[in-house]
C-alpha cells in the first residue's frame, strides 16, 4: 500500500508491506522507502514517527546523491581486462607508498561494495568499477590497500586515508553517487 509521511520540510512516499515477521522494519532500496510490518501490526505511522530522524537523514542523503549523480558520467567502454590492468598498476603504486603487499587480487560482481580485504591479505574488487573514472578506481584501490594495515574503519584507518586523500569524504560521496547510477543502469537490470 502506498503511503506518505511529512517529516520536517519533506513529504516522503513509502510503501507499506505486511509480511509474516515478528518486528517492523524500515528499508531503503533503489531510492524508495519500504515499511515492512507484521500482519497484525496496526499503527504503522508510529513506526515512521519513531524513526523520523533516521528516515529524514537517509532520504536527504539519497536526494543529495541523485543531484550529484546528474553531473557524473559512467565509463562505458572499459573492458574487464583493462580494469584489471588499471587496478594492478594502482596496487603497485600503493605498495610502494604503504609498504604492504596483497596476497591475491580478485575481481567479481558485488552488489553492495566496491572492494574487500580479507584477514589473509586477499583483495577483491567489484568488476562494476570498470564504469568509474580512473581517479575513483585509484581511490578504491588505495582504500583497500590501507585495509592491509588496518582491517577496520577505525580512526587510524581514516588517518592513513587522509594522508593521501584529505578530502576523502568527497570521494566517498562521489562513489555513492556513481554506485547509484551503476546500480540503476547495470545491477538492477541483472537481478
Amino acid at each position: 500500500m502506498q503511503c506518505q509521511a511529512s517529516i520536517k520540510d519533506m513529504v516522503i512516499d513509502y510503501e507499506l508491506i505486511h509480511r509474516d515477521i515478528k518486528n517492523p522494519r524500515l528499508e531503503f532500496r533503489d531510492g524508495r522507502l519500504y515499511l515492512v510490518v507484521p500482519h497484525s501490526h496496526k499503527d504503522h505511522e508510529m513506526v515512521i514517527h519513531r524513526h523520523r530522524r533516521w528516515i529524514y537523514n537517509r532520504f536527504s542523503r539519497m536526494q543529495k546523491l541523485k543531484e550529484i549523480s546528474r553531473d557524473v558520467e559512467l565509463v562505458a567502454d572499459r573492458s574487464l581486462a583493462q580494469l584489471k590492468e588499471l587496478v594492478h598498476s594502482f596496487v603497485s603504486k600503493a605498495e610502494k607508498e604503504l609498504h604492504v603487499e596483497p596476497k591475491k587480487i580478485g575481481f567479481r560482481r558485488m552488489r553492495t561494495k566496491w572492494g574487500s580485504c580479507s584477514s589473509k591479505g586477499n583483495l577483491n574488487f567489484n568488476s562494476y568499477m570498470r564504469h568509474l573514472p580512473e581517479d575513483m578506481i585509484e581511490y578504491i584501490v588505495f582504500h583497500e590497500m590501507v585495509h592491509l594495515i588496518e582491517l577496520n574503519h577505525s580512526q587510524r584507518f581514516w588517518n592513513h586515508i587522509m594522508k593521501r586523500y584529505p578530502e576523502y569524504k568527497e570521494s566517498e560521496s562521489m562513489l555513492a553517487a556513481y554506485w547509484s547510477l551503476i546500480h540503476e543502469r547495470y545491477v538492477a537490470q541483472s537481478l
